[in-house]
Order: C-alpha cells, then structure tokens, then sequence
C-alpha cells in the first residue's frame, strides 16, 4: 500500500523541490488530504521540470474548486450516496469519493486513468479512516453502478462525449464543472446546484473558474 513517502515520490517525479502536507478543506472541515503544500515553486521552472509536468501533471496533489464543492454537496445531502454503490470518475486525490464513503455508500470505486492518482486515492482515503476500491479504467467496471460522480472531467473538450455515454455505467450521474459555461451543453442533465470555490491550494485562477455548477441525471422516469 502506498504511503506519503511514495506520494512525496511521485510528486518529485514533476516538482522536484514539491512537499506534501496533510490540509483541512475550508468547505469540508471533516476532510483532509495530502496536498502539495502552499510553498510549491511558483517562478519560472527550468525546461526539464515544466516537460515533466506537461507530461504528467500531478493533478491529484491539488483538491480542484469543483471537487471541493461536491464533496461538501454530498456530505449535506446524505441520501444520494447511502446504501449505494458509487464510482468516482476521474478520482484525481480522491475528495469526491472520500466524502461518499462518509455519507453512507455502500462501496465507493475510485476510477482514474493516472496510476500516481489511485496512489493519491488509496493514501487519502486511509487518512480519513474510509475505503476505496481503485480502478483504472472506466471500460474495465464489470457491473453498473448506483450513482457515478464526477468533478472537473470536462477541462479536455474530448471528455465531453462522455455526457451522452455516462448513463451506460450508472443509474444515477452526479457532475461538478467549472469549466464549461454552456449549460445547453448539459441538456439531459438537471442543474441543481451553483456554489463557489477555490483549488486548495490557491492557484489564483480567474474568477469565473471559482463558480461550480452541479449537474444531475438519472435513468429513471
């Protein structure tokens, strides 16, 4: 099993003078994760480095504006995860499904296609004394699940298809963005939800990709 030394490892493999510290998430105080810490380098990087995190960015040390949102969003509204069977997509550091294990599901499956994510996933969740089963590849899941959650998945235009192929994996779709401004792109989704954010740590992105959208579908009449 993975361990914060083999995180701070893989963390290195990018930003080589990267940290890891364990941080409470202001909207989700009974979450913590191992983020990278607020110290990371933020000047100019020699070429080296900025290939390396051009070739393998280490999402999965960051907690993003909308995965934050929908953590705290399932945390408050219990009744979507409790009893069910639940796959977060696109796990990155685990938040998402983190706070569906606390909310009562049944079992929770982080899905992600980085293998230093699931890593993230497996650290993470044993740090908030919940359990995840981790899966790298969302075509390899043997049954359809009760609901499948997803936060900031839609940042590459090519995921973008997925929206009109989600509903083959799950019952139930739960989806946080901040990235896409045309609600009309989710029009067999429900909106039921807007709150704003920050990426912890703060990045100082532009504002608008501070306001989350959540979205919801279901295959049921």
């Amino acid at each position: 099993m993975a361990n914060l030394q083999q995180l701070t490892d893989n963390l290195r493999r990018t930003i080589s003078t990267g940290t890891l510290a364990e941080q409470t998430l202001p909207m989700c105080p009974n979450i913590s994760l191992y983020l990278i810490s607020e110290d990371y380098p933020k000047g100019r990087l020699a070429e080296e480095e900025m290939q390396a995190i051009m070739e393998q960015p280490a999402y999965w040390s960051f907690c993003w504006a909308s995965g934050q949102v929908l953590a705290t969003y399932l945390l408050s509204t219990p009744d979507l995860c409790r009893n069910k069977r639940v796959l977060d997509l696109g796990a990155g550091s685990g938040v998402v499904g983190i706070a569906a294990a606390k909310a009562g599901a049944a079992s929770v499956t982080a899905c992600d296609t980085d293998p230093l994510a699931l890593e993230a996933c497996s650290v993470n969740a044993h740090l908030n004394g919940v359990s995840l089963d981790l899966l790298a590849d969302l075509n390899s899941l043997e049954d359809p699940v009760d609901l499948l959650i997803a936060a900031d998945v839609l940042y590459d235009r090519e995921n973008l298809g997925w929206l009109q192929e989600l509903h083959h994996y799950a019952d139930e779709i739960l989806i946080a963005d901040s990235r896409i401004r045309d609600r009309a792109v989710f029009h067999e989704y429900q909106h039921i939800d807007e709150q704003r954010s920050t990426t912890i740590p703060d990045l100082d992105e532009l504002e608008e990709f501070g306001k989350v959208n959540i979205y919801y579908r279901t295959n049921h009449p």
